[in-house]
């Protein structure tokens, strides 16, 4: 299965299945014999994984250099010990970076591409459910102190692999996180798709055919609003929906300590809460949602951890801030999302809310 992305500067595609990687080799061969060296970069527990299939799927020459794994990657110094190994082997312009592994690892090898000798071709092949959506649109970046994602580009891949043969070791926290982007996906694009959501009882319960189909979803919708706005000038906020609050829970609880996902479907409350309040969600919307969450096996007590304070500050400094005001992505209803300015006591009040709501399900 193949999904086009078309942007301004760039045409590439995404492609989907199963055991795939022997065809990526043989469909993009003239290119790879063209590199002077082809370096992939994973980290130590996917290529202990995955070592296997890719070394007898891959029919390059290629260098491996294993950063830390998760969200510990993405820092300055792993940042700069890439770029130290690009040097020491001798890269060039006609080299090639491939990232093995999840959102971080394809977060951190984009923006290593995107900087060295000012540009170098890479691809994305990403092996968890979450990087179904960090793997396309070009977002690349690696994460400060006092906020995620905060240095980086946007920087396209030259293709995107999907290999559903990567997936079948993930563990079940990482198919939850993994989840809630898809979960965010359906909210902004389609009632119907959330109403399957609605379905669940456990995460255990949903069949491999059915995770593929959202898959396939979730990269279109991405695609979709990539086409439209590729450096996020407008429609491609809408895909932030969860995400203010959700990196200022992630942020403050420490990157690595809560999965990205986790911090999202929490996000995702706080937004509802306000799209009642702004849009036309039905009352108790947010609170039917908070319990399906529980019930998947959703961590909320991260938010009891962390100070309103803590959050206000990261808020501040998200990306999506702009004069001191917080851009917040909510929904009309689901499926017509938009952006509106809410003021830091609104926030606030939502996540009093939120925080009784915690306190009576413990």
């Amino acid at each position: 299965m193949i999904i086009p992305v078309k942007t301004n500067e760039s045409l590439y595609e995404v492609h989907l299945g199963e055991n795939i990687l022997q065809e990526f080799c043989a469909r993009n061969a003239s290119v790879f014999q063209k590199a002077d060296q082809i370096v992939v970069i994973s980290d130590e527990n996917v290529w202990n994984l995955h070592k296997d299939y890719f070394q007898h799927n891959f029919s390059f020459a290629y260098k491996i250099h294993l950063v830390p794994n998760g969200e510990a990657c993405k820092t300055f110094e792993s940042y700069f010990d890439v770029q130290t190994f690009l040097l020491q082997e001798n890269c060039t312009r006609n080299s090639i970076l491939f990232a093995l592994g999840g959102g971080a690892v394809g977060d951190l090898t984009g923006f290593v591409a995107s900087t060295f000798m000012r540009g170098i071709p890479f691809y994305q092949i990403p092996t968890t459910i979450l990087a179904h959506d960090s793997a396309v649109g070009g977002k690349t970046a690696i994460n400060h102190p006092n906020g995620k994602n905060m240095i980086g580009a946007f920087y396209q891949p030259k293709e995107v692999l999907y290999d559903f043969h990567f997936l079948q070791t993930l563990p079940e926290k990482e198919v939850r996180s993994g989840l809630a982007e898809v979960i965010k996906h359906a909210f902004i694009s389609d009632v119907n798709w959330v109403n399957e959501f609605l379905h669940l009882t456990s995460i255990k319960d949903i069949q491999k055919e059915k995770l593929l189909e959202w898959l396939e979803k979730g990269i279109r919708v991405k695609a979709h609003i990539v086409e439209l706005d590729e450096r996020e000038q407008s429609y491609r906020k809408y895909l932030n929906f969860g995400h203010t609050y959700g990196h200022a829970i992630e942020a403050s609880v420490g990157y690595g300590k809560i999965t990205h996902g986790e911090a999202v479907m929490i996000g995702i409350i706080p937004a509802l809460m306000l799209s009642e309040i702004y849009g036309d969600m039905e009352v108790s919307y947010a609170r039917k949602i908070f319990k399906l969450a529980q019930k998947l096996g959703y961590h909320f007590q991260h938010v009891l951890n962390c100070s309103f304070e803590q959050l206000a500050s990261f808020m501040l400094k998200d990306k999506k801030t702009a004069h001191g005001e917080l851009h917040f992505a909510l929904l009309k209803n689901i499926g017509e999302p938009f952006v509106q300015v809410i003021s830091m006591e609104e926030v606030k009040k939502c996540d009093e809310k939120l925080r009784i709501w915690i306190e009576e399900g413990k």
